[in-house]
Order: structure tokens, then C-alpha cells, then sequence
């Protein structure tokens, strides 16, 4: 049985470029969560004023890739420690967020954070925040398998393909 997790670390083609070389991830929707306006549009929520936040949703196999792992490459591949901004993508549509689908994820998430912080992997706690999941709404089909359909695009060159280099280092050269 799948099961899903939606998570924000920024722009929604940076994650769904990553989580797509994931083995176990069966699929991934770019869209928006944590808002006040019912089905927003990219334009609204770059205004700031829905306080919604880019977030993909990955339907995933949990005996081929736990959730935990997930978060794993979720904290590797994007600055949890920025309040609502990712390098030069600035506003609260950017704010890191894990919006849970159960009691369990909520648990999961909010130890990883604590195990994360207690490292001190970085020199700054974490801003991540944890809430339950209310409402997902799917982005605009443009949105959708973004990097896969411009590769050659400055801001996937720029931005996305770095975070990608980035999984694949720390995830795939592993024995």
C-alpha cells in the first residue's frame, strides 16, 4: 500500500527533480499547502498573501523507501535552517515545512529535527516546521516535471541541478 509525504524546501521543481531518481517514489505532484485560499494559482502564491508554501506531494512504497529516509534526503538537499527563503528564492511560499499525513509521520518528523539539531549539523537550528497536512492543492500543469522538461533552463542549471549532484553524492555512491 502506498503511502504519501508532502514536503516544502523551496521552489517545488528542486525536490521533485530529486525525489524523482528515487527508488520507491512511484509519484510526485508539485503544488501548495499550509494556505488560507482555497485552490490558488503560482501567481497568488508568489504574492505572498495566501500563505501558502511550494510543496511537492510523493506517493512512495514504504517497503522500498521508509519515511524516514525520505526526510533524510529532504534535510541533504535544501537549507532547513533559512526562515523563508532558499538561496536567492526569497518569501514565505519558500519556508521549509513537512505537513504530515499521521500521528506516526508527525512523530518521525519531529525526532528527525530534534536528532538533526542535536548534531549540530548546521550552524543554526532548524526552522523547519511540522504540521499536519490540511489541504494539498496541485500546482499548473506547467509546474509539473519541470526540470525533466528544461534541463537546458538557467534556473535549472543554476539551482536545481546542483541539488541533484547533491542526492546523487550523498545517496547513490553509497556501498
Amino acid at each position: 500500500m502506498l503511502e504519501k509525504a508532502t514536503l516544502a524546501g523551496g521552489c517545488f521543481w528542486c525536490l521533485e527533480a530529486v525525489y524523482q531518481l528515487v527508488e520507491g517514489v512511484k509519484s510526485i505532484t508539485s503544488g501548495y499547502a499550509g494556505g488560507h485560499t482555497p485552490n490558488p494559482t503560482y501567481e497568488e502564491v508568489c504574492s505572498g498573501n495566501t500563505n501558502h508554501v511550494e510543496v511537492v506531494q510523493l506517493e512512495f512504497d514504504p517497503t522500498v523507501v521508509s519515511y524516514e529516509k525520505l526526510l533524510d534526503i529532504f534535510f541533504t538537499v535544501h537549507d532547513p535552517t533559512t526562515l523563508n527563503r532558499q538561496g536567492a528564492d526569497v518569501g514565505t511560499q519558500y519556508r521549509s515545512a513537512i505537513f504530515t499525513h499521521s500521528p506516526e509521520q508527525m512523530e518521525i518528523a519531529q525526532r528527525k529535527i530534534e536528532s538533526l539539531n542535536a548534531e549540530k549539523r548546521w550552524n543554526h537550528p532548524i526552522v523547519t516546521t511540522v504540521d499536519p497536512l490540511d489541504t494539498f492543492f496541485k500546482a499548473e500543469d506547467y509546474h509539473q516535471n519541470y526540470f525533466a522538461n528544461h534541463p537546458y533552463d538557467g534556473y535549472c542549471r543554476i539551482v536545481i541541478t546542483p541539488k541533484v549532484r547533491k542526492y546523487k553524492d550523498t545517496f547513490l555512491t553509497k556501498a
